[in-house]
């Protein structure tokens, strides 16, 4: 089995690290010249299609669906079970999870009203948090485990 890509990130550190090697030792390329070897080096055609893959790779700390996951969604503690994740077309290094709760959460503050749900779908970064968050700055949803 093949180890997972680094991410876009690290990718480019390569190149910049690289390019600065070879400059060093008198070897002057360009940037994308230094994307273009990068992408050989990982065993790619070229840096585009490098760039898909590592870009729809799963998180380093991958949630698979039928995994047990816990944390706060909206500020309230849940435990479920993760049914789908898939990385978000809108942003690198974002992914897009589906998790039904065991219990339904109550996702509403006021003491005279109610709305629970049981199955979310939020956005996550590669440490399991929103980049959306509420109106006090939570962000909306933080798996921890």
């Amino acid at each position: 089995m093949s180890s997972p890509l680094p991410t876009l990130d690290e990718l480019k550190a390569q190149a910049r690290r690289l390019r600065s090697s070879l400059a060093e030792a008198g070897s002057e390329i360009s940037h994308s010249k230094s994307l273009e070897l990068i992408a050989k080096q990982h065993g790619f055609a070229d840096w585009n299609t490098l760039y898909a893959k590592a870009g729809n790779e799963p998180p380093r700390r991958a949630w698979n669906p039928g995994d047990r996951v816990k944390g706060t969604y909206l500020g309230k503690a849940f435990e479920g079970t993760v049914l789908a994740l898939k990385a978000a077309t809108s942003v690198p290094g974002y992914y897009t999870i589906t998790v039904d709760f065991d219990e339904p959460v109550d996702v509403v503050d006021f003491e005279s009203f109610s709305a629970f749900r049981k199955r979310v779908t939020a956005t996550i970064d590669e440490e399991g948090i929103s980049p959306s968050k509420t109106s006090n700055g939570r962000p909306h949803m933080v798996l921890t485990g």
